[in-house]
């Protein structure tokens, strides 16, 4: 099992870089990989490019073992995808939803969307190895269930993993979505950074934490709740109750607010034109005109990145990470929110901290909660039952 575990976390590796990976001899690895090919639960998927020698098979999960379901769970959207055991995407969708609506109506669409995408590649339901799912709250690991979830309190305590399981026999694997993030970004550079963050900004501000090739969730999974960092104890009151939290003053919600302002006061008549036009603003709608030069809309950006970046600064000297990956809804706003972050963690942290930083946006995109649950659905599955037959 961990030979599988090794060739999930490494697709497309030979059998020789398996052999280095797991420190077996060439002929342990040749041994236990063939019996894994006979077995059908590993498939060679063609050769490796040439670097001067025999040019060498490439292997990965066997399709056959059958798919997983990813799902990422947002405060406003929901995606759903089925996965093929190496992660390739069989089918996908995804729709807006609004988490307050409550465990009941969320997950009876769920339900029914993993039913219509199996059904759309011709899968059974007995096929679904495991299912992942990311969902915006504090989870309980174990348990899979949310623990005092400041965005979706109806959630408290709610079982997800026994509602779906009363469908699905796979089994089912709950993290908050930005830790899923981390784990998606984890698959993609296949283990070879060790501690890194992912910080999402959306309507609520979290962050995944890999600390030594492992996402950490902490003692009761609520490592990564950056987003009630104060940065103003004169702020205003944030839905935890606090007040001056930085997801309260810099997240979606907050820049809509603050563009609304600029446009009521006429201190933009670009956001005031497109605020009479659609009766609301949005977070992409200010970085639209930021982009054509709007001054008001910059000034709104830099704010939030700034805030951002005073948070992170603090994070940055506590974890001491290679590379931050910044994702969610609001990086669609574009460059000036990246680069008023990176501006202020580098001005508020220690030298140490940041000499070879790297603060980039998720590469993985509007992806990488997808791709983080297909990844715990696998991984998780192979760590706790093995493959089923």
């Amino acid at each position: 099992m961990h030979l599988l575990r090794t060739v999930f976390w490494s697709t497309g590796s030979s059998r020789h870089a398996l052999a280095d990976r797991l420190e077996f001899s060439k002929s342990k690895a040749n041994a236990l990989t063939a019996g894994l090919i006979e077995q059908g639960l590993l498939e060679e998927i063609g050769l490796q490019q040439s670097s001067g020698g025999r040019r060498a098979e490439m292997l990965q999960l066997a399709r056959s073992l059958g798919v997983v379901i990813g799902v990422d769970l947002g405060a406003t959207s929901l995606d759903v995808a089925v996965m093929r055991p190496d992660l390739g995407i069989l089918a996908h969708h995804t729709e807006d939803a609004d988490v307050r609506a409550g465990p009941g109506v969320v997950l009876a669409r769920v339900r029914e969307l993993i039913r219509e995408l199996l059904a759309r590649c011709g899968v059974s339901p007995k096929k679904v190895i495991g299912i992942g799912m990311g969902v915006p709250g504090p989870v309980d690991f174990a348990s899979a269930q949310l623990v005092n979830p400041p965005l979706m309190p109806e959630w408290d305590a709610f079982s997800i993993r026994e509602y779906l399981g009363e469908t699905f026999t796979a089994p089912v694997f709950v993290d908050n979505d930005v830790n899923l993030m981390a784990l998606g970004e984890l698959w993609r550079l296949q283990r070879s950074l060790q501690n890194f963050m992912v910080i999402k900004i959306g309507t609520g501000i979290g962050c995944g934490i890999v600390c030594h090739g492992e996402v950490y969730r902490g003692a009761t999974g609520s490592a990564g709740d950056v987003g009630h960092i104060c940065v103003d104890l004169a702020g205003p009151r944030c839905h935890c109750g606090n007040f001056g939290c930085v997801e309260a003053m810099a997240a979606a919600p907050a820049i809509v607010r603050m563009a609304t302002e600029a446009a009521q006061a006429g201190e933009s008549p670009a956001l005031a034109q497109l605020l009479r036009a659609n009766g609301k603003l949005t977070a992409m709608e200010v970085g639209q005109a930021s982009r054509n030069g709007d001054a008001a809309a910059n000034a709104i950006i830099q704010r939030s990145g700034s805030l951002i970046g005073q948070m992170l600064a603090s994070v940055v000297n506590f974890f001491n990470p290679s590379h931050v990956f910044i994702g969610g809804g609001v990086t669609q706003i574009g460059p000036l929110l990246l680069a008023s972050v990176r501006q202020s963690v580098y001005h508020r942290s220690l030298a140490l901290s940041t000499r070879h930083l790297d603060i980039q946006y998720t590469p993985l995109g509007n992806q990488a909660g997808l791709v983080g649950a297909g990844a715990l659905a696998m991984q998780e599955s192979l760590r706790l039952h093995g493959v089923r037959e």
